[in-house]
C-alpha cells in the first residue's frame, strides 16, 4: 500500500517574539500589583505547551527584576502520580528546573480543606498558596476533552484542579461531566476570592501548535476573558480534513499532546457514559503505536484506540495510569484495547475488523500525533475525495507505510 502525503491549509498566527510580549504582557498585568520582596508562586501545569519554558523563565527574569521572589510549583491535580516527586519530574521534562530557570522549583503533598459553605462540592488548596504572597498562574486556553461549556481547560481550571492537587482532582471529578462544567467555576469564585490568586498568563496557540496569543489577566479580568480567548482558540484548532475514514493510525499518544493522550475534538471520540459522541469525524478504528517519553508512562486515553502495538503497551505505567483514569472516573478510557505484535499487524487488525475487502478502496490516515496535524499521510481513496479540496496540498506520492520489520516507515524526522 502506498500513501499521499498532503498538507491541511491551516492558518498561521504564530507570534514573532515570544519573550518581548510575555515580558510587555506581565508588566500591563502585573507590573503594579508584584511588590519587592514578596513571594511570588508561578503554577504551571502537565501540558505541552509551545514556548513554556520560555514563558516561565521569562516571567521569572521580570519578577526578579521587581524585586520579587518568585518559585515555581506544580499545579496539576493527579498528574505525576499524583506525588510531589513525580509533578516535578514532569517539570523537568518540559526543561522547569532550578539550574535553568534560576527559581526554586518546589513541590508538596500537604493540601487543605478551605471553609467555602455556599460551594457545591469540597474545596482544598495547596500549601503553596499558602506559602506565596501572590500566585500567577500559567496555562493555556483550549477546548477541553470531556465537555463544552463557558469555561473549558485553562485558567479557570487550573485554579481548582491544578491549586487543589490530587485532592480537589479526586472531588470533582466525582461528579462526572456536572463536575467538570458546572462545579469548577463554582470552586473557582472561592479560590479567586481568596485573593491571593494575581491573575494568569493566558496562552492561545494555533493550528500548527505554535503559540499565537499570549494575555495577563488579573484575576477579576479572567472571569469576562477565558470564554474569549476559548472561542479563539477553538477557531483556530487543527482538524481531520475528512468527516469519515476507515482507519485512522496515531504515531504516538501522550499527556503533553493532550490531557486524554489523543484530543477527543480530533479523533471524534468521548467515552464517557452518558455523554453524546461527536459528530464528526467518524472513525471506524484507530490504532495507536507509541506513547511519549513525556508521559512518564501514563496512558491514559489508550481506550480510545481499538488496536495498540506491543511497542505501546510496553511502555505504559500501569500505576502512574490508574491514578489518573480511577481519578477521572471516566474507566473506559483507561482500558487496554487488542495488542497487535508491529505497526504492521495492527494496521492489518484495524482494516479485517471494519469490514474492508478491497484494499484499493480503504479510506486510510496516518497523523503523528492529533497536536500535529500539518502533514498528514492519506490512501488513494481520501485522495480522490479530497481532490477538489482547494484547502489541501499534495506534498509527494507513493510513501511505503512500514518498513521491512513492520514497523511504521513515515514521522521518522
Amino acid at each position: 500500500m502506498k500513501m499521499i502525503k498532503i498538507k491541511p491549509g491551516f492558518q498561521r498566527r504564530s507570534l514573532d517574539n515570544v519573550i518581548a510580549i510575555t515580558r510587555q504582557q506581565a508588566n500591563n498585568g502585573f507590573g503594579s500589583t508584584v511588590k519587592p520582596g514578596s513571594s511570588i508562586g508561578i503554577a504551571v501545569g502537565s501540558r505541552g505547551i509551545r514556548n513554556l519554558t520560555v514563558i516561565v523563565k521569562t516571567l521569572v527574569s521580570f519578577l526578579e527584576e521587581k524585586g520579587a521572589r518568585p518559585f515555581i510549583f506544580p499545579a496539576m491535580g493527579s498528574h505525576g502520580s499524583a506525588n510531589p516527586d513525580g509533578q516535578k519530574e514532569v517539570l523537568a521534562s518540559y526543561g522547569i528546573t532550578e539550574p535553568y530557570m534560576g527559581a526554586p522549583v518546589m513541590a508538596t503533598a500537604d493540601y487543605r480543606k478551605i471553609e467555602a459553605k455556599k460551594s457545591p462540592c469540597k474545596v482544598y488548596l495547596s500549601a503553596m498558596v499558602d506559602r506565596a504572597d501572590g500566585i500567577i498562574l500559567i496555562n493555556r486556553i483550549k477546548p477541553h476533552t470531556d465537555f463544552r461549556g463557558k469555561y473549558e481547560s485553562g485558567l479557570i481550571k487550573m485554579a481548582v484542579i491544578g491549586l487543589g492537587g490530587p485532592l480537589q482532582a479526586s472531588e470533582i471529578h466525582q461528579y462526572g461531566v456536572k463536575g467538570l462544567r458546572d462545579y469548577i467555576p463554582e470552586v473557582a469564585k472561592f479560590i479567586l476570592g481568596t485573593g491571593k490568586i494575581l491573575g494568569g498568563l493566558a496562552i492561545v496557540e494555533d493550528a500548527y501548535d505554535q503559540t499565537m496569543h499570549i494575555a495577563a489577566l488579573h484575576a477579576q479580568q479572567i472571569w469576562d476573558e477565558e470564554p474569549r480567548l476559548l472561542k479563539m482558540a477553538r477557531d483556530h484548532m487543527p482538524f481531520l480534513p475528512v468527516t469519515s475514514a476507515d482507519v485512522l493510525m496515531v504515531k504516538e499518544l501522550g499527556k503533553d499532546i493532550s490531557g486524554t493522550g489523543m484530543d477527543t475534538n480530533i479523533i471524534g471520540r468521548m467515552k464517557i457514559e452518558g455523554e453524546p459522541e461527536p459528530a464528526k469525524p467518524q472513525i471506524k478504528r484507530i490504532a495507536a503505536l507509541d506513547l511519549t517519553p513525556a508521559s512518564h508512562g501514563n496512558a491514559i486515553g489508550v481506550g480510545l484506540a481499538d488496536v495498540i502495538s506491543q511497542r505501546l503497551f510496553d511502555k505504559i505505567d500501569l500505576n502512574s495510569t490508574r491514578e489518573n483514569i480511577v481519578t477521572s472516573t471516566f474507566l473506559e478510557r483507561g482500558k487496554i484495547p487488542v495488542v497487535a505484535r508491529t505497526d504492521r499487524e495492527a494496521m492489518e487488525i484495524a482494516l479485517r475488523s471494519c469490514g474492508v475487502q478491497d484494499l484499493l478502496k480503504a479510506k486510510i490516515m496516518v497523523i503523528r500525533n492529533t497536536l500535529q496535524l500539518g502533514e498528514i499521510y492519506i490512501s488513494a481513496a481520501l485522495a480522490d475525495e479530497l481532490k477538489n479540496d482547494s484547502n489541501i496540498e499534495i506534498l509527494s506520492e507513493s510513501h511505503v507505510l512500514f518498513n521491512a520489520a513492520g514497523d511504521l516507515a513515515v514521522f521518522n524526522d
